[in-house]
């Protein structure tokens, strides 16, 4: 379940408001070596299971960017904000990845919102996105996104 805000303005009051959780998604080894194709990154602990189980995590990892690109799949299923003619990416502070996300694991997403604001023609909110990994104390990835939203 998503939280709803009926137009951007009411980004406005909600600093402190959490949102919710997403899904969870499945980390399997195709997804992170189509992660590997498009971005050209095939080091052995993420694409290579007979020596990444002799490794330090027993088995490949998902990159950090992999797991730090599922907040743009999250973040619309924890905040819909309605009446708006778009809302764009604007960019993305204080990314941290405390732990790996081993192949096999399930992730979410949970989020915050931290501020929001007035800019020219709309509303800017900072959401701080916690990657959690199921099963596991410590977060994949804590990022704190921030999106413009239109109406």
């Amino acid at each position: 379940m998503n939280t709803v805000f009926e137009q951007p303005a009411d980004l406005l009051g909600a600093a402190g408001q959490h949102l919710g959780y997403s899904d969870w998604v499945e980390i399997d080894q195709q997804r992170i070596n189509l992660f590997a194709n498009a971005t050209g990154d095939h080091q052995w602990i993420h694409v290579d299971p007979v020596k990444a189980a002799e490794g330090p995590f027993g088995k490949t990892i998902a990159h950090g960017y992999l797991t730090l690109s599922l907040a743009n799949l999250f973040l619309p299923q924890i905040m819909e904000v309605r009446n708006t003619s778009m809302g764009v990416n604007y960019g993305c502070e204080k990314v941290r990845f405390p732990s790996a996300v081993p192949v096999g694991s399930n992730v979410r997403g949970g989020g915050e919102v931290i501020s929001a604001e007035e800019v020219k023609g709309g509303v800017q909110v900072v959401v701080r996105m916690t990657i959690e990994v199921e099963g596991s104390d410590r977060p994949a990835c804590v990022i704190d996104t921030i999106s413009r939203f239109f109406p």
